[in-house]
């Protein structure tokens, strides 16, 4: 699969308006990625924007810290996907994570992901800055029992975003059949491949023309990939 298609191109500030939105979608529809991945809020502007385009619209759900309630988030996903959305990035119950009610982690994810109709791609958000080695696996086999097609590493707005050393050990815990999305802080093309290499099967990045543009010689001065 080409780079491109890697890539969730993403734009989740707070104050991000509907210029920059359609921006956003313009670029996507240009670079060939394979979503756009936005609040909420913007999901009727993306539609509108990408058209007749295969580019999808990703959004993002009980964001960023995963402590709204099971029925919010069951209501803020199927309302998501009634506007347009057909992907839906999902944090999980971080505060339960941590105290080690992996029950209440994985009946939280598993009620959004048996609220959506089959075309919708679910991706769990552990948010792996916030958790340890140990934490990080049992998240990650919590949200594959609960059915998700993806875990992702991070919402992009805690204390930390994607390591190779997280991609890997998610990509351990779930195996082979399981998506694996990095996201945060990925910038550029060496990057990139490293997750990829590491395990992910995705990456959310606001960053991803650069990681598609550029070219290895750019990096290090003579072409390693």
């Amino acid at each position: 699969m080409e780079l491109s298609k890697y890539i969730d191109h993403t734009l989740l500030k707070a104050d991000a308006t509907v210029a920059q939105i359609e921006t956003l979608c313009q670029e996507a529809v240009d670079y060939n990625f394979m979503s756009v991945c936005i609040n909420p809020v913007h999901i009727p502007v993306a539609k509108m924007a990408l058209g007749n385009s295969d580019v999808k619209i990703c959004t993002v759900i009980g964001f960023p810290l995963g402590a709204n309630t099971t029925a919010v988030k069951v209501f803020e996903a199927k309302q998501a996907v009634e506007a347009g959305a057909t992907e839906v990035d999902m944090v999980i119950n971080i505060g339960a994570a941590k105290a080690g009610d992996w029950k209440t982690v994985e009946s939280d994810v598993r009620a959004v992901v048996e609220a959506m109709p089959d075309h919708v791609i679910v991706k769990v958000i552990i948010e792996t800055s916030l958790l340890n080695d140990e934490e990080k696996t049992l998240a990650s086999q919590a949200a594959q029992r609960a059915g998700t097609d993806f875990v992702k590493t991070s919402t992009g707005f805690s204390t930390g975003g994607a390591t190779l050393e997280d991609v890997a050990l998610m990509r351990k815990a779930v195996g082979a059949d399981l998506g694996v999305k990095a996201s945060g802080g990925v910038s550029n093309y060496a990057e990139a491949i490293a997750m990829i290499e590491a395990g992910a099967t995705r990456i959310g990045a606001s960053k991803g023309i650069a990681i598609v543009t550029q070219k290895p010689a750019d990096l290090t001065g003579e072409d390693n990939y």
